[in-house]
């Protein structure tokens, strides 16, 4: 399937927070699979990097982090319980724990976003239906995130992520368990997820980094949207 996604963002939204962006980049056939030996010795290589770069006492001053945190908390989510992606990652090498595995693309991607300190979210492209739009919640709007056992009651501060039957992300903080990357997944949409205060360039540099891992990690071809 080659269908081609298109992101708008509500006019609200952008007037709210007019620095926000968002990147879309496209792997078609991939193969999901058990995390290969191959990817847990890159992983033992991100670890090794993230304890060398960085210690628990000065995360807080990473300026990414920073901006992500700043995010976090205009859109209704405390980001000292729950931590912006790529921090939460970083925290849990520096902490001694060992990382989530869950398949092939999403440790994957996960390590890019380790790797970048950009948050990334990707999709089963084929689950996705038609547009999507980024706006701002509607009170009591409901959320079925993965892993979740019941739907979340969305409080209308939230930033979501929709296609045109339902909500495939609470922005940049949690996707949809439907629209997850498992099984026979075979084409993705990747978004790199910004926020107000992370330039350009280091999205288009993230997103280039989870192409590269993603491919190499779990094969498939990159292309341009």
């Amino acid at each position: 399937m080659t269908t081609e996604m298109f992101l708008e963002v509500e006019s609200g939204l952008k007037a709210r927070f007019p620095e926000l962006q968002v990147l879309l980049e496209y792997v078609d056939g991939v193969s999901v699979q058990e995390s290969s030996a191959q990817l847990q010795g890159y992983k033992e290589l991100i670890c090794t990097e993230v304890r060398q770069k960085y210690s628990l006492e000065t995360l807080k001053d990473v300026s990414i982090f920073r901006a992500y945190r700043d995010f976090f908390w205009k859109v209704g989510i405390d980001p000292t319980k729950i931590r912006p992606a790529a921090e939460a990652l970083v925290r849990r090498i520096l902490a001694g724990k060992p990382l989530p595995w869950i398949n092939n693309v999403v440790d994957s991607y996960n390590l890019a976003s380790i790797k970048t300190e950009i948050a990334l979210a990707a999709f089963n492209r084929d689950e996705v239906k038609g547009r999507l739009l980024m706006r701002t919640a509607q009170k009591s709007e409901r959320f079925m995130g993965i892993g979740m056992k019941e739907p979340m009651e969305l409080s209308g501060v939230e930033v979501v992520v929709s296609d045109e039957e339902k909500l495939v992300a609470v922005y940049p903080y949690r996707d949809a368990d439907r629209s997850k990357v498992a099984g026979d997944a075979k084409n993705l949409l990747i978004l790199v997820c910004g926020v107000p205060g992370v330039a350009e360039s280091t999205l288009s540099n993230a997103g280039a980094v989870a192409i590269e891992l993603v491919t190499k990690f779990c094969g498939g071809t990159a292309r341009l949207g």
